[in-house]
């Protein structure tokens, strides 16, 4: 009983306390913060009479927001500029859009008046409609003229981010998607890729083909595209060069160790016996037997192959432009080949599973340095893809 008290008494504190903050959020001008949470609230169960105050606030925020929004629509629409026009097109559909939660609440039954709640919803479709259509042609005509005045490339993914607005609000608005096609072709930064080796090791061509194979590096970049193989029809604003100055591998090593284990293990059976030396009975009168131990003794030898490759080299940016180098990279990486196996003398009761699961393992070939290099391509592109996720081309 205490406990369902307990709980009553926290259910109160904390629907008091959202009524609380959602009060505040209207007293303070954050309507929409207000009609969010009271909306929320009535969406859980709008006849709960703890929740009469949300149909209270709701009512209030709504009226007051639109009263505010319209004010400041009207005020953007007498400054007449077209760069409001977005602004103005949001204010509809926000108005509209909160009308539209509100409705499928109605009706909303204020118990202490006795009637239900009232709003007085307005139909903006075609303030919305009329909006769109201006909003439409300034985005168009000024996508256009970014377009045919572009002096960098920032302008044309500027004019690419007007376009694919307007075909979000207004899809396939006279010859978008044709000038968004332009907007990216020309906004997008070419990439030649180049891969040296200034080293004596042979690098493995298919370790050439996945380092080059930029679509498996995922980085996700809308403005650069990169090319392993240069197309001729294509004027390239930057090289990326990924140079091996240096590939060191480590002799074939074969480390042993040996350990001395012991164990109580048990091994058959005795008869306990009495201080005169007879043979004890139980209650049943049979012979009590028990466990008998012995201390066993390995000689376990551990055997470990170990072999390593260290790669060094650096990333560097060129802009082929002016023909400089504008960054460079250290590049490092690494792969290590290790095996383990295990032979014994003596009891192997003695050893632990683990030991004992080496002890079934034998000696294999080394890989060969080429595939030692292989090996550490994953790394290699793991770290390649770090520099260019961290220090972008521009």
């Amino acid at each position: 009983m205490k406990k369902l008290i307990y709980l009553l008494i926290i259910s109160v504190l904390y629907s008091c306390s959202g009524v609380k903050k959602t009060q505040e959020s209207l007293n303070t001008g954050n309507y929409i913060n207000a009609i969010n949470s009271s909306i929320s609230k009535l969406s859980e169960n709008k006849t709960k009479k703890g929740n009469q105050e949300y149909i209270y606030i709701l009512q209030d925020a709504f009226t007051k927001n639109a009263k505010r929004e319209l004010e400041n629509i009207k005020f953007l629409v007498k400054d007449n500029n077209p760069a409001n026009y977005e602004k103005i097109f949001n204010a509809y559909n926000s108005l509209q859009d909160i009308q539209n939660r509100i409705e499928p609440l109605l009706p909303l039954y204020l118990m202490k008046e006795g009637k239900d709640a009232t709003f007085q919803f307005k139909d903006y479709s075609d303030d919305i409609v009329k909006t769109k259509t201006k909003l439409s042609d300034y985005l168009y005509v000024n996508a256009s003229n970014l377009l045919s005045s572009a002096i960098n490339k920032n302008d044309y993914r500027k004019a690419y981010d007007d376009l694919m607005y307007l075909n979000q609000i207004n899809p396939n608005y006279k010859d978008t998607n044709t000038k968004i096609e332009e907007a990216y072709q020309k906004g997008v930064d070419y990439v030649e890729v180049q891969l040296l080796n200034d080293t004596e090791m042979v690098i493995p061509k298919k370790l050439e083909e996945d380092l080059l194979n930029f679509n498996t590096y995922g980085l996700n970049d809308l403005w650069t595209t990169y090319h392993a193989n240069p197309q001729n029809n294509i004027n390239y604003d930057y090289a990326l060069q990924v140079k091996f100055d240096n590939i060191l591998i480590s002799p074939e090593q074969i480390s042993e160790k040996e350990f001395v284990k012991e164990k109580q293990v048990k091994d058959g059976w005795k008869y306990v016996l009495d201080e005169k030396g007879n043979v004890k009975k139980d209650t049943l009168g049979n012979d009590i037997k028990v466990d008998n131990f012995k201390t066993v003794r390995c000689n376990f030898y551990r055997f470990t192959q170990r072999k390593d490759v260290q790669i060094s080299g650096t990333v560097s940016y060129f802009d082929l432009k002016t023909n400089q180098q504008t960054n460079s990279y250290p590049l490092t990486s690494g792969y290590i080949f290790e095996h383990q196996y295990a032979n014994y003398s003596g009891d192997k009761r003695a050893l632990e599973s683990d030991f004992l699961n080496l002890t079934t393992l034998k000696q294999i070939p080394f890989p060969s340095n080429e595939q030692m290099i292989y090996d550490a391509g994953e790394d290699l592109k793991n770290n390649i893809k770090n520099i260019l996720t961290k220090y972008k081309i521009n």
